[in-house]
């Protein structure tokens, strides 16, 4: 390694440092994004840490939320990133795991450009360049290294493909495990090695039992650390929320539209941010492989190009409706998102983005200049994509979260939190949640199917007014919210807002046989009234996002 590499290399990591310090310098001021994260996640994690669950057997509750969440829902307890939350404040938990994976997901494709894509010294800045690139992605946070650490993952497995016997390809095996998911990536990633395998055996009529057997290790650990998961999906007989979810909507020509927009912009959880400058790029290096007609030579070139169409393609096709014989015929295929292989697109993406750069330096002298601005332009973008940038009109950490207001809330109703069940208008559950009330509403990825049923009832008259609702809590349920017609698929109504809610129709007979007693709603309730519920208080604070009309259900 030359001392111009190590001074990148130095460079990237202090580069790393500086993009993830606004969550330890500005602490709960800073921002970041809610969809999937603010709004679920890191509530979750409070409300598991606090729930002295967080070992509970399989069959155990959590009765914070919806009257008995199954403890399952929050997934293992072996995860890394649990453990952050249960150790540290939320914030700086948060933090860590934003360094932790962006380390990693720097080293790993750093070791994959280097000892199995672009060996040669000359390329040491391409790969120091991309692999910081691709370590500045805005990945989904409790996704972990779920994607961003599979270029480590491939380095290893490559190695022991390649006959290296070294127990450092071993170890990458056995921790990432432990700071990743399975159904958030890695379920795919290990399938397509499978594959890869049984092409090699096939076409090279060699079976590499070790690779076979690095494949199996892996998976099984997997298997090990995600058991809740697997119990739920195989074993536990109680319906959930998932037995009612139908992806398969999409009209034929719907799906190819969604496949350009996928190959083209990418998906939210696993946000490439590829298309202003990686996309052309690429397709500017296929001109000039196509030009000199170096097909063969650039035979990893032309797979990764191929590879990562078909994945946005799979992707979009997964909700293509002519999938309903089979998902109505096989459960499975609607409780496990099998579209995720798009997941494997990052480092897809990536891994194409350096070897692009050295073909148009290689082939195009001229252009030259061009490759050094391209690689400096998608760090600068990447740079703009910091949640502290991106999310600065978004409510931050403790404006979200609101912790003093819902305090002084918690002391006005001065009664145990056990003791009665709230509920949302406006702002969402995780909100309550986070600041320790028992919530009717939630927002999860699986919960009874009983009491998705229950829950309807309250909300039904407002589910009959809006169409666009009604299909998306029926066909998902995910979000177990309040939903009202006025509102739509709004849930965040800072402080500012005018907005009023005028036509309120909920079944609050139902919300109080459920244990309902409190509604806490980010606007006025014009007809609270006919919804046999009494304005108590309205609260205000300077550093929350919120105002909360506090409202009571009559006796």
């Amino acid at each position: 390694m030359t001392i111009t590499e190590k001074r990148l290399l130095l460079f990237s990591f202090l580069v790393i440092a500086l993009f993830v310090s606004p969550y330890f310098i500005l602490g709960e001021n800073a921002h970041m994004r809610v969809h999937d994260n603010l709004d679920s996640n890191i509530a979750w994690y409070k409300v598991l840490a606090n729930s002295g669950q967080l070992f509970g057997p399989v069959g155990a509750v959590i009765p914070q939320i919806i009257n008995g969440l199954p403890r399952n829902a929050f997934g293992t307890e072996f995860s890394g990133i649990v453990w952050l939350h249960a150790l540290f404040p939320s914030i700086y938990a948060y933090g860590l795991s934003q360094l932790i994976t962006r380390v990693f997901a720097f080293i790993g494709m750093y070791l994959l450009l280097k000892t199995h894509v672009m060996r040669e010294k000359e390329w040491a800045w391409i790969r120091i360049g991309v692999a910081l690139a691709f370590a500045l992605t805005p990945f989904w946070p409790s996704g972990m290294l779920s994607t961003l650490g599979m270029p480590l993952a491939l380095w290893a497995f490559l190695n022991i493909r390649a006959g290296r016997r070294s127990w450092v390809d071993y170890l990458v095996l056995t921790l990432l495990p432990l700071y990743s998911g399975l159904v958030l990536g890695f379920f795919f990633f290990l399938s397509a090695l499978g594959i890869w395998w049984l092409v090699d055996a096939l076409r090279d009529k060699r079976w590499n039992l070790r690779f076979l057997a690095a494949i199996i290790y892996m998976t099984v650990l997997y298997l090990a650390v995600d058991y809740r998961l697997v119990h739920s999906l195989l074993f536990s007989e109680e319906p959930t929320s998932r037995d009612e979810y139908f992806h398969a909507d999409l009209s034929f020509w719907r799906a190819v539209r969604l496949t350009f927009k996928n190959y083209i912009l990418g998906h939210t959880h696993v946000m490439t941010v590829h298309g202003l400058v990686i996309l052309p790029i690429t397709l500017f290096a296929l001109y000039f492989v196509g030009k000199r007609k170096q097909w063969r030579q650039e035979k990893l070139f032309l797979f990764l190009h191929v590879l990562n169409f078909a994945l946005s393609l799979w992707y979009a096709f997964w909700f293509y409706r002519g999938w309903l014989p089979l998902t109505e015929r096989f459960d499975l295929l609607n409780k496990f998102n099998f579209a995720r292989y798009h997941f494997l697109r990052p480092m897809v993406i990536y891994v194409l983005f350096a070897l692009s750069l050295r073909i148009i330096w290689q082939h195009a002298k001229a252009w030259k200049n061009v490759v050094w601005l391209a690689l400096a332009l998608q760090l600068f973008i990447l740079a703009i994509f910091n949640e502290e940038i991106m999310y600065q009109n978004k409510p931050s950490f403790r404006q979200f979260y609101a912790e003093k207001q819902f305090a002084e809330i918690k002391r006005y109703i001065a009664r145990p939190v056990d003791t009665y069940r709230v509920a949302s208008i406006g702002i969402h559950p995780a909100i309550a949640q986070y600041n320790g009330f028992y919530t009717l509403d939630t927002y999860n990825n699986f919960y009874p199917l009983e009491y998705k049923h229950q829950f309807r009832q309250i909300i039904a008259p407002e589910l009959a007014k809006n169409q666009t609702l009604r299909k998306y809590f029926d066909k998902w349920g995910g979000r177990c919210y309040l939903f009202v017609d006025e509102l739509g698929k709004h849930y965040m109504f800072k402080k500012n807002s005018k907005k009023k809610i005028q036509h309120l129709e909920l079944n609050t007979d139902v919300f109080r046989k459920m244990g309902g007693r409190y509604i806490f709603s980010a606007l006025p309730i014009e007809n609270a009234a006919q919804n046999q519920l009494r304005l108590e208080k309205v609260f205000h604070s300077k550093e929350s996002a919120w105002t909360i009309y506090l409202y009571k259900l009559a006796s």
